[in-house]
């Protein structure tokens, strides 16, 4: 018996002595793709999101400390459509990691999982910061994260199969939210006035609502609204019944010049969760537009 005591022990010495599978460390672009990979990934995912909330994607530039978190990875989770094209190749490039370059398991962009709106346009700069591939601003559509957190499950298998049924569930879960919720904001929203945004990213967002977009403060992608440009605007929307929408991080003089001229409201919104946020965050982020547009 003696023997078969001491088999027992260690057995149960190896199964005390052998680690769990350590969690997947993830770096996700922003904090919309942060709350992706933390929703479909849960307790198997570690997350560092390199870009702040509060800053305009598309005009950063690469920092040592994205290098440092891309280094460590085992999967980046990028929005994608070249919308990070100002630094995240650079940052790449600068972390050495090729686990996690383009066209490896460990790379996967969100945009690459839906449909965009306005492929295929043409490539010229003069046209101001456009995106050939199409708009990557698919955060701004709930029904497109559902489809893009099912195609982020199907990856995570790829580099964790031990957990694949954890992440479908996971992902089908998150996806049918996105449904409910979004029949409840079409409900809500139906009736709302149209919206002049800054820029083309909330665009999905209207379209998905059937909410009027009426123009963008820019007058090319990118380009900062003119004087010209403003006084255009005014001159083409007068009359009609409105309201202005655009990012923290947006110029707010020819928002408030508009709003001023035309008597229509102007709100500072948020497109991002915060850097820890999850699907609730996500969630509040779409509610506070739906929000403002049913108030009106």
């Amino acid at each position: 018996m003696n023997w078969l005591k001491k088999l027992l022990l260690a057995g149960l010495l190896l199964v005390v002595a052998t680690p769990a599978a350590a969690a997947l460390r993830v770096a996700a672009t922003t904090p919309n793709m942060g709350m992706l990979a933390r929703t479909v990934g849960g307790e198997h995912v570690v997350i560092d999101v390199l870009a702040p909330g509060d800053r305009d994607v598309h005009h950063l530039e690469a920092r040592p400390s994205m290098m440092v978190a891309l280094r460590r990875a085992d999967l980046v989770v990028a929005v994608g459509a070249e919308l990070e094209g100002g630094w995240l190749p650079a940052a790449l490039q600068g972390a050495s990691n090729p686990a996690v370059l383009p066209g490896r398991p460990g790379y996967f962009e969100a945009a690459a999982a839906v449909t965009l709106a306005d492929a295929g346009g043409p490539a010229d700069r003069g046209l101001g910061d456009v995106h050939p591939m199409g708009n990557p601003h698919v955060y701004f559509d709930p029904l497109r994260m559902g489809v893009a957190a099912e195609a982020l499950a199907r990856q995570l298998a790829v580099l964790d199969p031990a957990h694949a049924g954890e992440f479908a569930a996971n992902a089908a879960a998150f996806a049918a939210r996105m449904q409910q919720e979004t029949a409840g904001w079409r409900e809500r929203a139906a009736g709302a006035p149209g919206v002049l945004l800054n820029h083309k990213d909330a665009v999905y967002l209207l379209r998905r609502l059937d909410v009027p977009l009426l123009g963008y403060l820019e007058p090319l992608p990118g380009i900062p609204a003119t004087a010209r440009h403003v006084r255009a605007l005014i001159d083409d929307l007068r009359g009609r019944e409105g309201l202005v929408m655009r990012m923290g991080y947006e110029p707010a003089q020819g928002a408030e010049r508009v709003g001023e001229a035309l008597g229509w409201p102007v709100y500072e919104m948020r497109n991002n969760v915060p850097v820890d946020g999850g699907a609730d965050d996500y969630v509040a982020v779409i509610d506070s537009w739906v929000s403002r547009l049913e108030s009106h």
